[in-house]
């Protein structure tokens, strides 16, 4: 009974580790919020509610698996692009699937999920 129970955990261990954490991205191109700012050419834009003062505006890009099975895998290679693109990710102030990044004196947040990310461009003067 070991044994088989032992199996299972190592079969399910197995399929987690096989899961992929970049999606395959055809392109950037400029956000609707800032042409400073890439995001996914085929992903499809729409609008996203938010309420928190500190956001300046921001937009939903859905992308089929985006963030990995139930958002728990960032897209690592969008997140590189960001970084050709002059983006800083702050990785201290990372706030569990939502991350920060910096460029100059902008600041904008990428929060993941499974299947889209929303991008907020955040107030001038944000302080973590």
């Amino acid at each position: 009974m070991l044994l088989f129970i032992f199996s299972l955990v190592m079969s399910a261990c197995s399929e987690q580790s096989q899961v992929n954490p970049h999606v395959e991205i055809d392109g950037y191109e400029e956000s609707e919020i800032n042409e400073d700012i890439p995001v996914p050419a085929d992903a499809e834009v729409s609008e996203v509610e938010f309420s928190n003062p500190n956001i300046k505006e921001g937009k939903k890009y859905t992308l089929e698996n985006i963030g990995g099975e139930q958002g728990l895998y960032p897209p690592l290679n969008y997140f590189d692009e960001m970084k050709n693109w002059g983006w800083e990710e702050l990785k201290d102030e990372r706030k569990g699937h939502v991350h920060f990044f910096r460029k100059e004196d902008q600041i904008i947040s990428i929060e993941i999920s499974e299947d889209y990310v929303n991008l907020y461009e955040m107030e001038e003067g944000f302080e973590f």
